[in-house]
């Protein structure tokens, strides 16, 4: 058994779609800092790591507002 069939079996199919879909997202978003602004790639993947990071929070942030808004007026 492969280490691709093991994770096959042991995750769903949305949570392995969910980790292709971030590795894309990461390749993609290096290459594009890259591309665009010609940055060294130690920074472009510095980007490609952070960036997620502080929207992950700002989502998180936003969330929690709309939520704590939307129980005030219910």
């Amino acid at each position: 058994m492969t280490i691709f069939n093991t994770i096959k079996t042991k995750m769903s199919d949305s949570l392995l779609l969910t980790i292709i879909y971030t590795i894309g997202h990461f390749i993609i978003a290096v290459l594009c800092v890259v591309l665009i602004t010609g940055a060294p790639l130690e920074l472009a993947t510095l980007d490609a790591l952070i960036e997620p990071l502080i929207n992950s929070v700002w989502f998180y942030v936003l969330h929690k507002t709309y939520s704590n808004y939307k129980l005030k007026n219910n």
